[in-house]
């Protein structure tokens, strides 16, 4: 396995160079003119094992397909069939997009930079006293995926989406110039997400929000993504949070045979699931998933995140055999184990199965995963973990970056 390095200097971070690459995975140096989005609005990359596809809004991916262990064609993400749909979209989800400028939760709307108070926009967990919302999720009601990014870049392995986020959208100081690159190699896909303060300190954090259903929600024995094995092999610890999962500011251990356990073995996310300890795992009235776990590496010396065999995090299903293994440069990583679907998200016509009728074509509680590399969330309110150089960021001083390379391969080993 090869992982794409990243580029020493920041106008190369702006706009890393990609060489163009056509669906058979031959190689070339011209990209085509004729790139641009299809009939659907979507903007499609190619790669040998993988063929992915983008759209402006919100930076998202939009479908990703793979061959199972069988050969079939699976569409492995949650998505729309065509463009226009993504903002129509009461419900928003964040399918797919980039949430910025800060991802996750701001505890209060509220952080200090340099003993200054800045308020966001509050858009979640409504209350009498603060009936917009008590927190911040994703950066507000027009948080970076409400918003349509622009194409600077497509080739055929490759696309990169730009946004200009302007000084007090959403309550937040300071411009910032962001650049999202996405690019397909072999059974690959490759992600770098720049930011630049331009005028003032602020907070910046991003992240990829996609849900996954690596049976391509076709799987006739379930509809569920609970089979999926799930492995975080340097996730001892995770965030502690509240029951509307702010973090209170405490590290907590995940004993070992715990329900937040998966760093002493891979298993399935459905395996706990009937333990008293998960009921409220995901907040109040919730059991499921919705955590943010501490990626421990350093404790091993020098490690460089790109090592083949590094991955901080695994999904696979043994049903259709796709594993995914997931490398970043990121210290925390969230999974989402979709307990707030309820059957009302319809399936692409490239998923689910076909004239069931124990399986309609919608996404289900706990019909997928989202996986989401990231810092530590809301470590903005908790200067005791010294996060400040990772998520504050100044004009003139270094650019924020995220980097992610998700590695795919078919693996039927069953787990339970």
């Amino acid at each position: 396995m090869r992982l794409q390095t990243g580029l020493a200097t920041v106008g190369a971070l702006l706009l890393p160079f990609s060489s163009a690459q056509s669906p058979g995975g031959t190689g070339s140096s011209n990209v085509s003119s004729s790139l641009g989005p299809d009939e659907n609005g979507f903007y499609w990359i190619y790669s040998e094992g993988l063929t992915a596809a983008f759209i402006p809004y919100g930076a998202s991916i939009a479908k990703l397909l793979i061959h199972d262990k069988y050969g079939v064609e699976r569409d492995i993400i949650a998505g729309f069939d065509n463009a226009t749909a993504y903002p129509l979209d009461a419900a928003h989800p964040h399918l797919g997009s980039v949430p910025g400028r800060y991802a996750n939760r701001i505890q209060n709307s509220t952080f200090e930079i340099d003993g200054e108070t800045y308020h966001v926009n509050p858009n979640e967990n409504p209350t009498a006293d603060a009936p917009d919302g008590a927190d911040t999720l994703h950066g507000g009601h027009d948080g970076w995926d409400y918003r349509n990014f622009t194409v600077v870049s497509h080739a055929n392995d490759s696309i990169t989406f730009s946004i200009v986020d302007p000084d007090g959208e959403q309550g937040f100081p300071g411009e910032v110039i962001s650049y999202i690159t996405y690019t397909l190699s072999d059974f690959m896909w490759d992600f770098k997400m720049v930011a630049i303060a331009t005028t003032k300190k602020t907070p910046i954090m991003l992240s990829s929000h996609t849900y996954w259903n690596l049976d391509g929600f076709a799987n006739n024995e379930t509809n569920t993504a609970l089979n999926h094995t799930f492995y975080l092999p340097y996730s001892g610890q995770r965030v502690g949070v509240d029951n509307i999962l702010i973090p209170t500011g405490d590290i907590v251990a995940n004993k070992q045979g715990s329900v937040n356990d998966f760093w002493s073995a891979p298993k399935q996310i459905g395996t706990d699931l009937q333990s008293p300890e998960a009921e409220g795992n995901c907040g109040f009235n919730c059991t499921g998933y919705d955590t943010c776990w501490i990626i421990n590496r350093g404790q091993d010396g020098p490690y460089d995140w790109r090592a083949e065999g590094g991955f901080v995090a695994r999904l696979q299903s043994a049903w259709s055999g796709i594993q995914v293994d997931v490398y970043t440069d990121q210290d925390a990583f969230q999974m989402y184990s979709c307990n707030g679907q309820n059957g009302t998200m319809p399936l692409k016509t490239t998923q689910g199965l076909a004239d069931n009728a124990d399986f309609p074509r919608t996404i289900p509680q706990y019909g997928c995963v989202v996986m989401e590399v990231e810092d530590w969330i809301d470590a903005i309110n908790h200067p005791e973990w010294q996060r400040a150089s990772k998520q504050v960021f100044a004009p003139g001083g270094d650019p924020y970056v995220l980097q992610a390379s998700y590695v795919f391969s078919i693996n039927d080993t069953a787990t339970t």
